[in-house]
């Protein structure tokens, strides 16, 4: 079971920026975020399938958010920029043990964090 402590979160305001990060025990076949704002259904924001070399995004941060790794570190890092009011939410660091990568595609961990809050004001 891959182990994964997220940091980075805080209150930002509308524009601004945010990184959080991901320590892992270790890197798996895919690894990425999601998040999920009371009364919301989860949401995937991004993903990094290792085999492929390839990430992606869910379509209402592409643009503004970019995922990217560490290797030395077992660290995952999520660079968010142009954040608006609806990026408020818990961000959770996720993984899973898949060599298929529409697994990756459509964000479908198995495993996560214990999250990090964002909270993004006017």
């Amino acid at each position: 079971q891959v182990e994964l402590v997220e940091s980075g979160g805080g209150s930002v305001q509308a524009g601004g920026s945010l990184r959080l990060s991901c320590v892992a025990s270790e890197f798996t076949y895919c690894m990425g975020w999601f998040r999920q704002a009371p009364g919301k259904q989860r949401e995937g924001v991004a993903s990094f399938f290792f085999t492929g070399r390839t990430a992606y995004y869910g379509d209402s941060v592409k643009g503004r958010f970019t995922i990217s790794q560490d290797n030395d570190k077992n660290t995952l890092y999520l660079q968010m920029n142009s954040l608006e009011p609806e990026d408020t939410a818990m961000y959770y660091c996720a993984a899973r043990r898949t060599t298929d990568g529409g697994n990756c595609r459509s964000f479908a961990f198995s495993t996560w964090g214990q999250g990090t809050q964002v909270t993004v004001s006017i």
